[in-house]
């Protein structure tokens, strides 16, 4: 027997396929708040959402007309034909949030029409409409929600606790936040302020709060174009890299979305940088026509289908990779901060807007009253400068920190110079070794200090790759041979490679069914010659179970033999062998980290030996 679905059961399913949870809710109404065209959205819940949920925007209005048909499904100002769907300009098109949110929850819409002199509140409960009044209301629409999921109490018992809910809604609103960061957005949760954005229109502000004050200052801005597809937004360094992708964060024209395509375009332009299981900071907004976007391939808009795959990979690719490239990628140690002083973060951490941490100008406003204060009582110098210098954390030329009184105060010999600049060589210090592993170079205003092991193992696998590329391995002929006993399924799978090795500079030649001998290997490992590396490859082969190693497996196997061969920890360099080392790491793309990740150099500056020895107070 077959069933027909009442209105009420019908729009409780449909509700089900939208508003999945209360951050459901509150996307979708900023969305459409976002359409309207608001400057500045308010965003209030209780209870994680589900008691309460207050949406408030000064966009254009809804006219008194068209507001019960807002509440209709399938009813649209975005969409007036199906082909609009393959040119999707606006956040919300499908016409079901409305709908979706009436049918589980108890609903007040209050709006006015900019350039009207009445608004209207509007009432609808579990579907079902309520009254239609005029009221006097400011421009623009709030949107209630009470009592979510009151009449669908199993929906509600899988909710999590409304700690949880509420996390879920302040990630969302940062998302939205930081896509249009020309919009003020306001975020309370039971009174409490959790976001509040000045939608200044700078990306970069809209960072700073949410993320905090580590992280915005280790960005490097991005934007690129290639073939209708921009790519444009901010890419964090390896430095503030995180163990899991919440902090990779994409929008395609604007809307939050996660992509595969897009999430392997920059791990793989990561690669180079990173140590395996760490993962970048990364926010990127994809500009493209919207007919190469399906938006509607998933019923919360988070999923998007793109008609030209490989154009977006190189897209987003060729933007990560061009910027890592470009940059001098360093890690800087710095100290421990005090205990007395806060650490960083962003406001959506702060329990109320009182604590959140003073700005930097108004930093600069303090530091220069106090060194105002300490002039006025200190005994006055024979002479004094007419003008009183603005202190800053460093001076953007040099480095350095405007010394107080009786400090040495020393300029860089080198301003402006990249440390890994052929050019820079001659004004290297060679301080000597440390631990037998690890060398000190002082240059400019800086200590650097390079880890021989793995500056070495980044020198190897360029050579070695660079070979492999271009088909021109370096080959070391080594007598005696190595001579090889395979099983059969080893020698099937030596046989079948034998072309991969050959590439890689290994010369190996047939000796019988199951036997081979090695009579030449990569020049690189001619000091580690040994069956047992050739076997650690092949058996990478094996775990493939094919003949074509794959891009990445090949990337780890010639970084286990460039680590393999490469100088270790404690052991000794000559000043000679170590300067040779540096100059061919000078000439790599990519020397900032070894084939696993881990940084090849570190510095640390004068300003902050000079402030850990309390030179600079």
């Amino acid at each position: 027997m077959i069933n027909l679905l009442n209105r009420e059961t019908i729009d409780k399913i449909a509700a089900g396929e939208v508003i999945e949870r209360p951050d459901s809710v509150v996307k979708e109404l900023l969305e459409n708040s976002i359409d309207s065209g608001a400057k500045s959205i308010s965003i209030e819940i209780r209870e994680g959402g589900t008691g309460l949920i207050r949406v408030t925007d000064n966009g254009c209005g809804i006219e008194k007309e068209d507001i019960p048909k807002a509440f209709l499904r399938h009813a649209t100002s975005k969409l007036s034909e199906a082909s609009d769907l393959f040119r999707i300009h606006t956040m919300g098109f499908r016409g079901e949030a409305l709908a979706s949110i009436s049918g589980v929850s108890e609903v007040e819409m209050i709006t006015r029409e900019q350039g009207s002199m009445f608004g209207y509140r509007y009432r609808i409960s579990g579907g079902r409409e309520l009254d239609l009044t005029e009221i006097g209301a400011p421009e623009g629409t709030t949107v209630i929600a009470r009592n979510l999921f009151y009449n669908v109490p199993a929906r509600k018992k899988f909710l999590k606790s409304k700690q949880t809910e509420t996390s879920h809604i302040t990630d969302m609103v940062e998302k939205e936040a930081l896509s249009h960061p020309e919009i003020s957005f306001r975020l309370t949760a039971d009174g409490r302020n959790q976001l509040h954005t000045a939608g200044s229109g700078k990306l970069l502000d809209v960072i700073y709060t949410i993320y905090g004050r580590e992280i915005s200052e280790n960005l490097i801005p991005v934007e690129h174009s290639r073939e209708g597809i921009t790519v444009r937004g901010y890419i964090g360094k390896p430095v503030i890299a995180r163990a899991k992708r919440d902090f990779e964060v994409y929008f395609v024209n604007r809307r939050y979305v996660r992509s595969s395509i897009v999430e392997k375009a920059v791990e793989d332009a990561y690669h180079p940088f990173m140590m395996l299981h760490r993962f970048p900071f990364v926010l990127l907004n994809i500009e493209t026509d919207p007919e190469r976007v399906d938006v509607n391939v998933h019923p919360k808009k988070m999923e998007v289908r793109f008609s030209d795959n490989e154009g977006i990979y190189q897209a987003v690719y060729e933007t990560v990779s061009n910027a890592l490239m470009g940059r001098e990628l360093i890690t800087e140690v710095k100290p421990e901060p005090e205990k007395s002083e806060k650490p960083s973060m962003g406001i959506s951490s702060l329990p109320v807007e009182k604590e959140r941490k003073a700005e930097p100008f108004e930093e600069k406003k303090e530091r220069y009253e106090q060194q105002s204060l300490l002039l006025k009582t200190a005994p006055l110098p024979s002479e004094i400068p007419s003008e009183l210098p603005v202190l800053s954390d460093r001076a953007p030329e040099t480095g350095y920190q405007k010394a107080p009184k009786g400090a040495e105060e020393k300029q860089p010999e080198n301003p402006g110079k990249k440390f890994l600049d052929p050019a820079s060589l001659p004004s290297f210090r060679m301080i000597g070794q440390l631990f037998e592993t690890y060398w000190l170079i002082e240059f400019s205003d800086k200590l650097y200090i390079i880890d021989q092991h793995a500056a070495h193992e980044k020198v190897n696998y360029e050579r070695m790759m660079a070979a492999f590329r271009k088909k021109q391995p370096e080959s070391q002929m080594i007598l005696p041979p190595i001579f090889l006993t395979l099983s059969a399924g080893e020698a099937l799978l030596l046989q079948k490679n034998l072309q991969l090795f050959q590439d890689l500079g290994y010369e190996i030649d047939e000796n019988g069914d199951r036997d081979f001998l090695v009579r030449a290997v990569p020049s690189n490992l001619y000091s580690i010659a040994s069956k047992e590396l050739l076997l650690e490859i092949l058996d990478g082969l094996s775990e493939e179970r094919g003949s074509n190693l794959p891009p990445d497996l090949l990337r780890d196997r010639i970084a286990t033999m460039s680590c393999k061969a490469a100088v270790k920890g404690n052991n000794y360099l000559s000043r000679e062998e170590m300067e040779a080392l540096i100059q061919e790491l000078l000439t790599l793309e990519n020397p900032y980290a070894c084939p696993h990740g881990r940084p090849t150099i570190i510095s640390m500056s004068k300003y902050e030996l000079d402030k850990k020895f309390k030179r600079i107070v």
